[in-house]
This record gives C-alpha cells, structure tokens and sequence, in this order.
C-alpha cells in the first residue's frame, strides 16, 4: 500500500528527533507546539508505528525511530539540494543568484577558502555560500553538500572531479618555542621537545602511522582532535606539531623542522555531483575555490 505522508510530517519528526521534544520542535520549526504534536501523531498512524514514549527528560525515540531518522535525514538533505538547485539556476537583471554549500575540513575551510569565498561574494552578491566545516568526508551523492575540497581521491561515478596537487604536511614550531628551546636535530632529540598532537586515532592517523610508526599518541603531551585548535597551539609556542607546509608563510610564521624525517601528502580534490554542472551558481563557485586552491598549493613549490 502507497502512503501519501506529507514531507512537513518528516520534517517535524526529525526535529523531535534533534530537539528532544515538542516544544523544542515547534521552536526550530516556527510553529506551534500542538501543530507539532498533530504532525507526530498523524505520522505514527500513517506508519502505524509508536515513535516516541514520554519519560521525564522529554521525548524517548523508539527503536523504530531511530531505524527511519537516517531515511528521513536523507529526505531532508535532498529537500534541501532541490531548493539549492532550483535557485542556483536561475539569473536576472541583479546577476547570477543561488545557494551552494560547500564542505572542507576545519583548516581548508577557516585558512584557504576564506579568501575565495570573498572574491565570490564581491563578483556575484547574490550568490549564497554555506560553508560546511568537518573532517568527515561529506556524501556528495546524498546532497549533504553541492561542492567539497576532499584530502582522498574520489571513487564514485557521479561525481565531477578536479584534482588540484599535493598538500604537504610537516613538523612546525613558532620561532618563540625554538628561541626557548632550539630546535631538534635528531629523532631523539625530537622526543624530548613538547610535541603538539591528536588525542583520537582516526582512519586519516592510521594511515599516516603506517609511515610514521614513532608519531604515537602517548608522544604528544598536547593533544586535541581540531586541527584548528592544534594549528593555533604551534603558532601559541606551546610546542612542535604538524600542519600544512604551506600555512607555515602564513601569519604568524613557523619554521619547518626536521623536514627530511617527516614529510607526509596529502592528494587534494575539489568535487561536485555531475548533476549540478549546468547550474550556473555551482560551476561558479566551483571555479573560483579552484583558482583559490590552486593558488594555495602552489605556494609549497616556490
């Protein structure tokens, strides 16, 4: 039998889901908190399921909601691709409009794209960008994003890709820790500094493992999962850490350290769903984080 379930009904049920309760809802919603409840209820009929129990911290998710929040997520995000799409087609007498989103991680996304993402908004005002920032590789096929900036080589089929160079990471200091503290000269000497690194060891660490078995978590007496937090404490003086060759000409500037024990690439890709190539924002867009990132790159070959 075909159900005829409105999509606001998913809609309210995700943002239970997120919210916890039916106030909470109908607050990210803009609607009232009956209304939400009316949809909760209707949605439970139509699929003659039990979605949520009451308990004394709000709303309890059952199993069966639980199973349908990543299918009803899913829904949402491609809702959202098809009113990105729609506008990202369009072009008037005020110039080419449209809402793109585009994901990188925390670093490409607060130190590189910034400056792209300017000349885009100063060539095309009415172009939207949203700016997603996570180490998770984002799903390009589920609509999560429009365009990524992706540190692995694409797989999938449906995807445009333009492969823009290798990104070199290395071992940086700030000039006032090694004024403190000199800089190492040896893999010995080198754990005996203060060495700035991750706390958890995800699938990206694993790899670089295989290369650099010694670079364990219990070396690192700073340790934090943001890349960010972890590219400011270098630049603090609060010890000797990873980051991008590149950003190391950024300001404040760091010295590279020991670069002929540790030097680790990354293959950089700019990517976007084939299905967007004829929408004028998105290719837009993708052009100009293209030139940005090229530019960005290159400035580890000089």
């Amino acid at each position: 039998m075909k159900l005829n379930i409105p999509w606001e009904w998913y809609r309210t049920f995700l943002a239970v889901m997120k919210e916890g309760s039916l106030s909470g809802a109908a607050r990210v919603l803009a609607i009232t908190q009956p209304t939400a409840g009316r949809h909760i209820a209707a949605l439970e009929s139509a699929l003659g399921l039990v979605l949520f129990t009451r308990s004394q911290t709000g709303l309890q998710a059952t199993d069966a909601a639980i199973e349908l929040k990543g299918h009803a997520q899913a829904m949402e995000n491609t809702a959202m691709m098809i009113e990105r799409s729609a506008a990202s087609f369009s072009s008037g007498a005020t110039g080419l409009r449209g809402v793109v989103r585009v994901a990188a991680s925390e670093i490409i996304g607060t130190e590189v794209l910034p400056s792209a993402i300017a000349r885009i908004k100063d060539a095309y005002p009415n172009i939207t960008v949203e700016l997603v920032l996570s180490n998770r590789v984002q799903d390009l096929l589920n609509r999560e994003a429009d365009i990524a900036v992706r540190m692995t080589t694409p797989v999938q089929d449906q995807l445009i890709a333009r492969r823009m160079g290798k990104i070199e990471i290395g071992l940086h200091a700030a000039p006032a820790y090694l004024s403190r503290h000199g800089a190492p000269e040896s893999i010995e000497e080198l754990f005996t500094h203060t060495l700035v690194g991750f706390d958890t060891v995800t699938p990206f660490i694993l790899q670089a493992l295989k290369q650099y078995p010694q670079l364990n978590r219990d070396l690192f007496t700073v340790r934090t999962d943001s890349d960010v937090a972890q590219l400011n404490l270098i630049r603090a003086g609060a010890g000797i850490g990873m980051c991008q060759v590149q950003l190391a000409d950024f300001s404040p500037p760091l010295q590279r350290i020991m670069p002929d024990f540790f030097a680790f690439h990354l293959d950089t890709w700019l990517v976007m769903h084939e299905d967007l190539r004829h929408s004028l924002a998105c290719k837009t867009v993708f052009d100009f984080l293209a030139e940005g990132l090229q530019g960005y790159i290159n400035r580890g070959l000089r």
